[in-house]
């Protein structure tokens, strides 16, 4: 067995990693070609995560033109505890006011410890978006697996 095959996460436990963590990187690309980086709070959907943003950023004008990014979430600070998560998605943006509610109070839920008000709530997701990011392309990591042994 190759040491990436060691340290590949298996779907569930792709799904664990994305569950326990609390910070998306999500790349997009500008219209000059390069790329946009941009960290995210999310909730995990599916095989993938959603999230809120203001309807007017950079991602969002990015992500109209392209509906596609790359996502990272790593954690660890010594190499025999790197564990991370890499995909490439397609993005929905989903506009309907109640879907975009919907998605921050999931945000709220896990973020806040609690709930917001749905007014508070439904006041922001009438300026936000959502984004629904499904991976087309999964690469993992974890390097705890190794048992400190390189």
């Amino acid at each position: 067995m190759s040491r990436r095959d060691l340290i590949k996460m298996s779907p569930d436990e792709v799904l664990a990693f994305l569950a326990e963590q609390r910070v998306i990187n999500v790349a997009t690309i500008n219209p000059n070609g390069r790329p946009h980086l941009a960290p995210l709070w999310y909730v995990p959907r599916g095989d993938g995560v959603a999230t809120w943003t203001y309807r007017k950023s950079q991602k969002v004008a990015n992500l109209r033109r392209l509906p596609q990014a790359t996502v990272l979430v790593e954690t660890g600070d010594t190499y025999d505890k790197l564990r991370g998560v890499q995909f490439e998605a397609d993005v929905e943006i989903v506009e309907d006011t109640p879907s975009v509610a919907e998605i921050g109070s999931a945000m709220a839920e896990r973020y806040g410890g609690g709930s917001l008000a749905a007014e508070v709530v439904a006041a922001q997701a009438a300026k936000r978006v959502g984004l629904v990011f499904t991976p087309t392309k999964v690469v993992s990591w974890d390097h705890t697996k190794l048992g400190g042994v390189y």
